[in-house]
């Protein structure tokens, strides 16, 4: 997609478009949201994100049982401490005023190496899928390391990654080396264009995530100002994805990551052009989660510039319910799994790649048309 940067240009959230129903229908049941990455098969096309108030070793160990894969932080505090109990009750229990000071310092303690074979054969003994997650800066010194223990996939992860990056590194980190010295699938984000995916592809990595800024504990966009809507970044990148596919025949998921709350949020993504989805605060608010019901993002602990926000969200639900149901809830945010094969009957969509193919409209009333009563809240 080409950009005039005289112009600006609209773009689109979750809350701005909607699906249209296809022509044909299909029972739900009918449908396969399979999805490879590489050689490694998801049976359901969810992420758990790679965040410490989400993932730790037994979440990711719960979401392989359900077909997906929990992303465990590396950088994190399941490589700064050996018994990480104590640390998140620690900042679960701090006051609002001071929790970002209490992150700061907690996770200036130094990582461990040792500690990420530790956690990595954690996984394994249990045969799940280990999926770490590094940031650019880390990645090439500690990757080979979780790969070495067993790790089967790398994800390169940063508020921003691109390509092409210029730093006081004589040598930094090059993702096409990264790949061949791995051997095993690398997926890398967070972008939202259409060059930037397509370079990252041309790099050989095998997944790219979308989404600058929209989680809710993200503050990315206050702090710095930059971002873009999930719905245009998902099909910037769609865009890209889909040039690097027609020009190498090598097929590159993307993952919409971030912002996503509800079973409808995660049809448009894929209805937008996603592969993947990779949610947060979801997940965080399930029982099984480590963080007691709290949530932070990974940049809230920056030393001078913190860009995130320790958030209270409460435990709602089972991982299974949040996923599979049933839903005693009318707001899409349980079930996820059922609404997008629902969804996926009405569009007519076989797989995740015909859902790609679903037209969808620009309608900013389309939570709002017809819903005076639940507006006004008089339908309780």
């Amino acid at each position: 997609m080409e950009n005039n940067d005289n112009i600006l240009q609209h773009a689109y959230g979750f809350d701005d478009v909607s699906i249209a129903p296809g022509e044909i229908t299909i029972n739900p049941e009918l449908v396969d949201i399979s999805v490879y990455f590489d050689k490694i098969k998801l049976g359901i096309p969810f992420f758990a994100s790679s965040m410490d108030a989400v993932v730790d070793t037994s979440f990711a160990i719960k979401m392989h049982k359900q077909g997906g894969i929990g992303v465990l932080n590396l950088d994190g505090l399941h490589t700064r401490f050996e018994d990480t109990e104590s640390i998140y009750k620690e900042i679960s229990n701090s006051p609002i005023e001071k929790a970002t000071s209490i992150l700061q310092k907690i996770y200036t303690e130094p990582i461990k190496t040792d500690l990420i074979s530790k956690r990595v054969e954690e996984i394994k003994k249990n045969n799940g899928t280990a999926a770490v997650s590094f940031i650019p800066q880390n990645a090439k010194r500690h990757a080979p390391i979780a790969v070495e223990a067993g790790a089967d996939i790398v994800v390169v992860q940063g508020t921003v990654v691109t390509a092409r990056h210029a730093s006081k590194s004589l040598r930094g980190l090059i993702l096409s080396e990264l790949v061949t010295n791995l051997n095993v699938p690398i997926i890398v984000g967070n972008t939202v264009s259409y060059s930037v995916t397509k370079e990252l592809m041309e790099q050989g990595i095998h997944g790219v995530l979308v989404g600058v800024g929209p989680g809710s504990v993200c503050t990315s966009r206050e702090v710095l100002g930059i971002g873009v809507p999930q719905i245009t970044a998902t099909l910037e990148c769609k865009a890209g994805r889909d040039a690097y596919f027609k020009e190498t025949g090598r097929y590159v998921p993307i993952i919409t990551d971030g912002g996503i709350r509800t079973g409808g949020d995660v049809c448009k993504s894929f209805a937008a052009g996603a592969d993947s989805v990779m949610i947060g605060s979801p997940f965080a608010k399930c029982y099984e989660s480590p963080a007691l019901g709290y949530h932070w993002g990974m940049a809230t602990w920056h030393p001078e510039l913190p860009r995130g926000t320790r958030i209270k969200l409460g435990s709602e639900y089972t991982l299974d319910e949040l996923l599979n149901g049933p839903s005693s809830k009318t707001d899409g945010t349980m079930n996820l799994i059922g609404a997008l094969k629902v969804c996926m009957g009405y569009v007519g969509a076989n797989n995740i790649k015909e859902m790609h193919s679903a037209k969808m409209y620009y309608a900013p009333a389309i939570k709002t048309e017809g819903k005076i009563y639940q507006i006004a809240g008089l339908g309780s």
